[in-house]
């Protein structure tokens, strides 16, 4: 049996291989949103909006991204593959090659400094979708994977979603917005969470 820390984390959201034209699109859209949700917030732009202005149909941006959650996520798909990336194969604590618990906070560090930066996008990316997209699956595997080596008497399944759910972009939003949090106390508050739980 393979012991947790040597399992392989998949890369996920990887951007599949696509004729020239419809890459062209593709990246017209995403342009387009990402101009639009910085110019007028994620909440005021629809669908209808982002298509006039990448010059493509509304059909064409619906069969491609669904709805507004997975445009959004498309949008992060570089930064979201990027800190993947950092994840499996970069340098410690993010990286292999730290504590657990040192990893676990670099983690909550580079995620919660991508919302100080697109809250708003990741908020609608995971609008209704968190717990069953592809970036929460792969950070459920790998916070699985810290916490079964930290903590192998816990309940590592419930840890592993307990320690996830104060990165939720909803929670970040409120805390900042509506609760005029500062991202430090976050950050340095969710350390000290990480502290406690692993020794």
């Amino acid at each position: 049996m393979q012991p947790p820390s040597a399992i392989e984390l998949p890369i996920v959201d990887a951007i599949p291989k696509e004729r020239a034209d419809a890459q062209r699109n593709r990246q017209k859209v995403l342009v387009a949103a990402a101009r639009l949700f910085a110019q007028e917030g994620v909440e005021n732009v629809s669908m209808d909006m982002i298509a006039a202005e990448a010059g493509v149909g509304k059909g064409t941006l619906f069969r491609r991204f669904g709805d507004r959650a997975g445009l959004a996520q498309a949008v992060l798909e570089e930064k979201t593959v990027a800190l993947q990336e950092a994840i499996i194969r970069g340098p410690a604590p993010l990286g292999p090659g730290a504590h657990p618990r040192e990893r676990l906070k670099a983690l909550a560090a580079a995620h919660l400094e991508l919302m100080a930066d697109r809250a708003d996008v990741l908020a609608a990316a995971e609008f209704g979708v968190r717990l069953d997209s592809a970036p929460y699956a792969f950070y459920r595997m790998h916070v699985g994977v810290l916490v079964r080596e930290a903590c192998p008497e816990a309940d590592w399944e419930l840890l592993t979603d307990m320690l996830l759910a104060p990165l939720a972009a909803e929670m970040y939003v409120n805390w900042v917005r509506a609760r005029a949090m500062s991202h430090e106390r976050i950050l340095a508050t969710y350390g000290l969470l990480v502290d406690r739980l692993m020794p």
